[in-house]
């Protein structure tokens, strides 16, 4: 990871550690890096947080001021970004949004001409242009200079996409929708009335300070307790850029991203679309996946967590479907990134053609019980590689067996250790994780 750019983007407090100056030197870089042949073209969306609107503007300026023309979506969610990018071909696409982040938070997150994240090299050089280490980039002059254009076609283009999608009506479906106050507020309630369904919205109204505030797939309690109330068929909550959906089935249990992976994966594999018969999953899936993932003969991958790493595994094994726990699912059929709204059309086209319920769906998997703790460290790999720390580790592994495991990993963004156990119960869970972090505290290596 970069000094800006994480795996997600440039994320941080708006006017803080994210400023409009940063902003602008973004659009400035990008500009000129896609224009140095032709005049670059770049389509900006942004989610419903108070400051997307000066980001916006800030990102545009600097766009034109490079010889861009900058088209704006306006509100919309990172997916149809990345899909409006890749199929009108755009130099590239930028999403403002801290996806799951507190309102007060912002990102800038940058798709490529093929609607993918944007390559590590590039992320390099816009962080070195941002610093001052490459020197000033030409500003456009005369008729060079880049416009703005409304481009609010785009959005709807990639509505039409997603309800050309359904292979059924969902007429007579009861669907609850969680829009978070943010960017799916401008889709999801169009789709799922365009598809027939008796459509219930919640957290439908943002205000620029209220994304995921106490609602959306970060809140699923929400959203659960709203479809007992209505007695609803299903229930599906996206995050404030709407590229995650968690699940909830009619009995209020929730159907987190590994369960969502295991329907969909079952039903694509019984139809031989399931590519190697195999889905993407990152290291913190639970282990309940696994086992049943085994008993239907589905294989797995495991990469790094995030849906970076998941999405560069998929493209380099041509697999079709991939995700995490947290709801971001990938199919790449459809799709570059993940996309809460593609991924809960997915799960209710398993619903219709089996004519099941997303419980009884969901049922053939156990999850198993996991605990996480995070461990603030002085030096993360001193800690990790501590010899104690490796024998508690070892030791915990073999007294768990198959029937649990534990994970001891650095975090990417701040001086902590996680660790998270696995197994049949909470209370071993518990004491295991534990039982690690008091060997991190004999060694003299956990701070504060």
């Amino acid at each position: 990871m970069g000094k800006y750019f994480g795996t997600d983007g440039f994320r941080g407090e708006a006017n803080v550690n994210l400023t409009v100056e940063h902003a602008f030197k973004v659009g400035r870089f990008l500009g000129w890096y896609y224009g140095q042949d032709h005049k670059a073209r770049v389509v900006i969306g942004k989610d419903t947080r108070r400051s997307s609107y000066m980001f916006e503007y800030a990102l545009a300026a600097g766009l034109t001021a490079s010889g861009a023309d900058a088209y704006l979506l306006h509100v919309t969610t990172t997916p149809s970004v990345s899909y409006v990018t890749r199929t009108d071909d755009f130099d590239c696409g930028i999403m403002i949004s801290a996806s799951h982040n507190p309102y007060y938070d912002n990102g800038i997150k940058v798709i490529n001409g093929r609607g993918e994240k944007l390559e590590a090299e590039v992320e390099a050089k816009i962080e070195a242009y941002i610093d001052g280490e490459t020197g000033e980039v030409p500003l456009a002059t005369g008729e060079a200079i880049g416009r703005t254009v409304d481009y609010a076609a785009g959005r709807n283009r990639y509505i039409g996409h997603l309800i050309s999608l359904a292979t059924r009506s969902f007429k007579d479906m009861k669907i609850g929708l969680d829009c978070s106050n943010g960017s799916a507020s401008s889709i999801a309630k169009s789709v799922y009335d365009a598809l027939g369904a008796d459509t219930y919205v919640i957290n439908n109204a943002p205000n620029g300070t209220n994304i995921n505030t106490n609602c959306g797939s970060t809140h699923i309690e929400v959203l659960q307790q709203y479809v007992k109330d209505n007695k609803l068929d299903v229930g599906f909550a996206y995050d404030g850029d709407a590229d995650r959906c968690i699940a909830v089935d009619e009995n209020g249990n929730v159907v987190d991203g590994d369960l969502i992976l295991y329907i969909c994966g079952k039903y694509l594999k019984e139809r031989g679309q399931l590519a190697g018969d195999t889905i993407v999953t990152t290291i913190m899936s639970n282990l309940g996946l696994y086992k049943a993932c085994d008993k239907v003969g589905i294989k797995y991958e495991k990469t790094k967590v995030g849906d970076k790493y998941v999405y560069e595994n998929m493209l380099q094994n041509g697999f079709q479907l991939g995700g995490e726990q947290s709801g971001h699912i990938i199919f790449s059929k459809h799709a570059r990134t993940g996309d809460g709204i593609l991924t809960s059309l997915m799960i209710m086209e398993v619903i219709m053609e089996t004519k099941q319920t997303l419980a009884k769906l969901a049922e053939e998997v156990t999850i198993y019980p996991q605990l996480l703790k995070n461990v603030r460290v002085s030096d993360k790999k001193t800690a990790r590689e501590n010899p104690e720390v490796v024998k508690a580790v070892a030791a915990v592994t073999e007294a768990l067996g198959d029937d649990g495991r534990i994970l001891v990993r650095e975090s990417g963004t701040e001086p902590v250790i996680r660790v998270m156990v696995e197994a049949t119960t909470d209370e071993i869970c518990e004491k295991y994780v534990d039982q690690v972090i008091d060997v991190m505290k004999k060694e003299n290596l956990v701070v504060g």
